[in-house]
C-alpha cells in the first residue's frame, strides 16, 4: 500500500510543488494516486498515527510500502533538496552531509524513562555520577516531550515506516511503527529494517514498538538558510525510551544513530528490556560463522565498543587455506536458548550502519567490495571522479584521487573527516551466512553444564 492517508477532519494538503511532483497525481503514476484513510491500518496503529499527527501537526501523512520505486522517489527528494547527491562512479550510491553539530549520538541527551530509577540504572554513591545511563523521572520527561513535540512537523509531511527488526514472523523478531518528518531516515531504515507492507500485516494488537521521531525543525521556524540543507535543532535534542509503553521518542537530530529507532533505540536499549522480561538477550555483539577444511562450522558471538572492529571482523576474509568465514551480522545480536538448550542468535537489522575511517582495502576488503553499490554515504570526502575518500591508512591524498575508494588509505584533514563518517549499505553481502531471511536462527554455542 503507498497512499497519502487523512487525520480525522485533516485535509492532506501535499508538502510542496517539489513533492507534489514527485508523489502527487501527474502524467506519471505517483505514489499518491491511491487516497485512502487511517481506515488501511490496524486499530492500534490508527489510533497512534492520530495521536501523534494531533500532537506534532504534519502538513501530510504518508504511509511508506518500502517498494524500489519508492525509494528512488525519497532519493529524488533529497536530491533537489540539496540534501543528497548521486555518486556518479559507483552503483546507485548517494552522499549526505549533515550539519556540523548533528553528526554523532548523544549520549548525554539520551534517557530512560521508569517510575523506578533503581530499575533502569545503578544509582552511585553521594557525589558520585553514574556513567551506565541516563534517567528521566516520567513527569520530567512528559514536560520535557511537551516543550518540544506540539507543532513540530508544521510544513512538513509525516512518514508511517512499519518495520521488522529481524525477519518478518521470526520467533524472536519484533515489529515496530516509526513516524518521522525525515526523508532521510525513511531511506535509511529501507536498508536496516525490514520496512513494508508485510511488516504492517504482521501486527495484531499492541505486538509493536512505537517510535517518534522529529528533526525538530518547522518549515516556519527556518529563518536562515540551513547548514549543507540539513534541518536539526540541536539544542533541544532528546533521546527518549519509555519501557514500560514500549515507546521511544527523539527530537532535534536526523543523524542515524539518533534518528534511525530501530538501530540502538529499539534494537539495543528497549531490546534489553524486552529480553529481560521474555527471557532473551539483546547485545551488542558482532555474529559470525566460521567452517574449518574439514566441514565443522561454529558460531561465535563477539562483543566490542563502537568504531572498535566488529564489522572488521565480522566480514574477515579469512587467509589460511580452507577455512571460510561468513557474516550474520556486524553490531547487535538478539539470542535466545532454544528447547534443547542451544543458544540461538539472530541479526536483528537488514544492512550495515559502520564507521568509514580506518575501512579500506586493507582491511575490510568485503566492506569495500560491499559500498560499491546500494549504499548511502554521510559526511565523507567526495572525489574529482564521483568517488569517495575518507581517513584510512598509509597513502596521502592528492586532488584529484583518481583511484577507487577502496584505495584511499590515509587522512584527509578537512571537513569531511568530521566523525563519525559513516556508511550505510543493504544485504546482501560477501559470504553472508546462510539462511539470512529465514525465521530459523544460527546456533551460537551449546549451554554448558552446572
Amino acid at each position: 500500500l503507498a497512499a497519502i492517508m487523512s487525520v480525522s477532519l485533516l485535509r492532506v494538503q501535499l508538502l510542496s510543488p517539489m513533492a507534489q511532483q514527485l508523489f502527487g497525481a501527474s502524467s506519471r503514476r505517483g505514489l499518491a494516486d491511491v487516497p485512502t484513510t487511517l481506515s488501511a491500518l490496524p486499530q492500534s496503529v490508527r489510533n497512534y498515527v492520530k495521536e501523534k499527527a494531533n500532537l506534532c501537526q504534519p502538513d501530510d501523512i504518508y504511509l511508506c510500502d518500502g517498494s524500489e520505486e519508492e525509494n528512488k522517489r525519497f532519493l529524488e527528494i533529497m536530491r533537489r533538496a540539496g540534501i543528497a547527491k548521486p555518486l556518479r562512479k559507483m552503483d546507485n550510491c548517494w552522499l549526505v552531509r549533515t550539519d556540523p553539530a548533528d553528526v554523532a549520538r548523544v549520549e548525554s541527551k539520551t534517557v530512560i524513562s521508569t517510575a523506578d530509577k533503581r530499575q533502569t540504572v545503578p544509582i552511585p554513591k553521594e557525589g558520585v555520577k553514574g556513567q551506565l545511563g541516563n534517567w528521566m523521572s516520567p513527569s520530567d520527561l512528559q514536560a520535557a516531550l511537551q516543550d518540544r513535540f506540539p507543532g513540530c512537523m508544521a510544513g512538513r509531511a509525516m512518514y508511517i515506516i512499519p518495520f521488522s527488526m529481524g525477519p518478518v514472523g521470526g520467533p524472536i523478531s519484533k515489529l515496530g511503527i516509526q513516524l518521522t518528518d525525515s526523508p532521510y531516515v525513511v531511506a535509511s531504515m529501507r536498508i536496516m529494517t525490514r520496512m513494508g507492507r508485510a511488516a504492517l500485516d504482521a501486527i495484531q494488537g499492541d505486538n509493536y514498538v512505537k517510535c517518534l521521531h522529529s528533526v525538530g525543525l518547522p518549515l516556519k521556524d527556518i529563518s536562515k538558510p540551513l547548514v549543507q540543507n540539513w534541518p536539526c535543532n540541536p539544542s533541544k535534542i532528546l533521546i527518549s525510551h519509555i519501557p514500560d509503553r514500549n515507546e521511544i521518542a527523539s527530537f532535534g537530530s536526523g543523524y542515524g544513530g539518533n534518528s534511525l529507532l530501530g538501530k540502538k533505540c529499539f534494537a539495543l536499549r528497549l531490546g534489553s528490556i524486552l529480553g529481560k522480561r521474555e527471557g532473551w538477550l539483546a547485545e551488542h555483539m558482532l555474529i559470525l560463522g566460521i567452517t574449518d577444511p574439514r566441514g565443522n562450522k561454529k558460531y561465535v558471538a563477539a562483543a566490542f565498543p563502537s568504531a572498535c572492529g566488529k564489522t572488521n571482523l565480522a566480514m574477515l576474509q579469512p587467509t589460511l587455506p580452507g577455512y571460510k568465514v561468513e557474516c550474520v551480522g556486524d553490531d547487535i545480536a538478539w539470542m535466545k536458548f532454544d528447547a534443547d538448550g542451544v543458544l540461538r542468535a539472530i541479526n536483528p537489522e537488514a544492512g550495515f550502519f559502520g564507521v568509514a575511517p580506518g575501512t579500506c582495502s586493507h582491511t575490510n576488503p568485503n566492506a569495500m567490495r560491499t559500498i560499491q553499490s546500494n549504499t548511502i554515504f554521510t559526511n565523507v570526502g567526495e572525489t574529482g571522479d564521483g568517488g569517495v575518500y575518507w581517513r584510512a591508512w598509509r597513502r596521502r591524498w592528492t586532488p584529484p584521487l583518481a583511484s577507487p575508494a577502496g584505495e584511499a588509505r590515509c587522512g584527509l584533514r578537512t571537513a569531511a573527516t568530521r566523525p563519525p563518517i559513516r556508511t550505510r549499505v543493504s544485504a546482501p553481502r560477501p559470504r553472508s551466512a546462510r539462511p539470512w531471511t529465514p525465521t530459523g536462527r544460527v546456533p551460537r554455542a551449546s549451554r554448558s553444564a552446572p
